[in-house]
């Protein structure tokens, strides 16, 4: 006997496997309270993709400048640690507003999100980001005190900056991708 696809979600497999609890989790985080007041209030989503946007301008709208220094391609009489330090209390606040919206977002499309692939990408892009920022601060920046106002950072900070770039591109892109292809706009 064939097994039954059908599921609505495109799966095939066990049906006790890890795929159907994963689905079985997303669709109990679309019950939450919070999920349903998101996608049956009429500002509900309009507010989180605002407070969402406002977010990512503060924190990738500032780490830009820092990853664009670490290339070598702007402010090149300030210190790397002197940027770092004027730009740090609007990122991470940013970033906090950012990544609170986002999750939330999530919370109430999350079955039309895991099935999504731009979604996936920017997950993907995401966790680039964050390893790239850890090893950034972990062993990049341990040596800074050679390289503080160097015009050009050695290569290994001119790469932290250059991937760091790279991947926020790719998660602004997809993540703008979502919002054309999760809700049918597409079709």
């Amino acid at each position: 006997m064939e097994p039954d696809c059908a599921n609505g979600f495109g799966m095939c497999g066990d049906p006790s496997g890890p795929e159907t609890l994963t689905v079985e989790l997303l669709g109990w985080l679309e019950q939450t309270r919070i999920a349903i007041q998101i996608r049956e209030h009429v500002w509900g989503l309009p507010i989180l993709v605002a407070t969402h946007m406002i977010g990512l301008t503060g924190s990738v709208g500032t780490l830009i400048w820092f990853d664009l220094r670490l290339l070598g391609l702007g402010l090149p009489r300030c210190s790397v640690s002197r940027l770092y330090r004027l730009l740090m209390p609007w990122m991470l606040p940013s970033f906090g507003v950012m990544m609170i919206s986002g999750g939330l977002m999530f919370v109430a499309y999350a079955t039309l999100a895991y099935e999504n692939i731009f979604f996936r990408v920017k997950m993907a892009a995401l966790l680039v980001a964050g390893v790239n920022a850890l090893i950034y601060h972990l062993a990049t920046k341990r040596g800074i005190g050679a390289w503080d106002t160097a015009r050009l950072p050695p290569v290994a900070a001119q790469m932290a900056g250059l991937v760091s770039l790279t991947a926020w591109i790719v998660i602004i892109l997809t993540g703008r991708m979502m919002a054309y292809t999760m809700y049918g706009i597409d079709s």
